[in-house]
């Protein structure tokens, strides 16, 4: 599929009304958990559409341009309202968390297997295993708190089970920023990753920031007031893998051409007929978006999308499912840290390193810890934790479920 090879609507047709604008609701008992995950990933997706339209359209002198930013961005605005209107009332702030956590996972773990680029996949597999462990405390804390079990949620396709502790992710921000690709020799999927895996956990951030303080116990407040800041951590450095250096015009046009590539990814994965349809509406109008960035380009720079995307064919499309072997597979990486542009063994780190400081003025009491608060109050009440495991976790370290490991990643 080329979407430059299509023939585009008029994007004045891809205004709705109201009635074309407010979906059905999906059922949250029966619909499949990568539905969701993709509803998860569309919403994010659409959020960054916008917040980048935003960000260029204060930055630019020429009012004209900024009409025609306009025009994409309400267009965008519109998309985003359908997609986020798709999650139904009754669903809670927790089990879309759920979701939200197993996005990460699934979505980082596919990336990371077919990235070519060594420094984008090993940002993918480190945050990985953090993202993993972030699924299993949120478990813990619904089953404490409403006896429901995150396994059903993610349809036993994702285990749920210790990765890097938490804790252990409160790192310097000096050590999340990474060497940037170039978009002229990056191949098309690596440019396509860093782009989508930005807007994914910005998306995971940005629902923690606000839905954090509507949590109605302390326990899950504090829980999602630790892990909403992770989550800036991780955009952090997944968007310091983007390129610095492609005009704002040209990034219209990359953020257009991923957007299609992932509505159609969608389209041809999705199970739901109605889910589907919007997939497929959504496509269309994106490839009328990216003919209209195009044409933007040409107008104002003299240059062809062509220069920025030679091969306009789709890359491999982008297919979420379960990659339980590819994480247990990673998770010998645990002790792993961020250490500047790169990653190594904590062990490695002298102590008087930006981490350990950093580990230091965040969790110089280990007791105070939220996610270490939860895992130890559901054991002091249970026994043991709460885990969805296939095998035994393949690390030594975090296979005792009568305590948890706080020391694993950052001793």
């Amino acid at each position: 599929m080329n979407p430059f090879e299509l023939k585009p609507r008029s994007l004045e047709s891809c205004i709705r009304d109201w009635s074309g604008m407010y979906p059905k609701p999906y059922d949250k008992r029966q619909t499949d958990p990568y539905t969701k995950t993709r509803i998860i990933l569309m919403n994010g997706t659409e959020f960054e559409a916008v917040y980048f339209s935003h960000n260029f359209s204060r930055k630019c002198p020429n009012n004209d341009l900024r009409r025609e930013l306009a025009l994409l961005r309400r267009i965008e605005q519109q998309q985003q309202k359908t997609i986020s209107m798709l999650k139904p009332a009754d669903e809670t702030i927790l089990e879309q968390t759920i979701g939200y956590e197993q996005l990460a996972v699934d979505l980082t773990a596919r990336m990371a297997q077919c990235e070519k680029d060594k420094n984008v996949r090993a940002a993918l597999d480190f945050a990985l295993l953090e993202d993993f462990d972030h699924l299993y405390r949120y478990a813990d804390l619904m089953d404490i708190e409403t006896g429901e079990k995150a396994e059903n949620l993610v349809g036993r396709y994702t285990e749920i089970m210790p990765g890097r502790p938490t804790i252990a992710h409160h790192r310097h921000p000096y050590d999340e920023i990474k060497p940037y690709i170039h978009d002229a020799t990056a191949d098309p999927l690596t440019k396509l990753h860093a782009s989508i895996i930005t807007a994914a956990e910005q998306q995971t951030m940005n629902y923690y920031m606000n839905v954090g303080c509507f949590y109605p116990t302390e326990m899950g407040r504090k829980l999602y007031m630790e892990i909403g800041l992770v989550e800036e951590q991780h955009v952090s450095q997944y968007g310091s893998l983007i390129d610095t250096t492609t005009t704002l015009l040209e990034c219209l046009v990359m953020h257009e051409y991923t957007e299609c590539y992932l509505y159609y990814s969608c389209y041809q994965d999705e199970t739901d007929p109605a889910v589907k349809a919007i997939w497929e509406q959504f496509f269309e109008m994106e490839v009328a978006h990216l003919h209209k960035a195009a044409e933007l380009l040409a107008k104002y720079e003299n240059k062809e999308a062509c220069q920025l995307i030679p091969q306009g064919e789709f890359p491999e499309l982008l297919s979420l499912g379960s990659n339980i072997n590819y994480v247990r597979h990673v998770l010998s990486t645990v002790n792993m840290t961020a250490d500047k542009e790169g990653y190594c063994p904590v062990d490695k780190l002298p102590s008087n390193s930006d981490f350990m400081r950093y580990q230091q003025l965040m969790n110089g009491n280990v007791a105070n810890v939220p996610s270490h608060q939860v895992i130890e109050q559901y054991i002091a009440l249970k026994g043991e934790d709460y885990r969805f495991e296939t095998a035994p976790n393949p690390i030594d370290a975090l296979q005792d479920r009568t305590q948890d490991n706080p020391t694993v990643g950052r001793k």
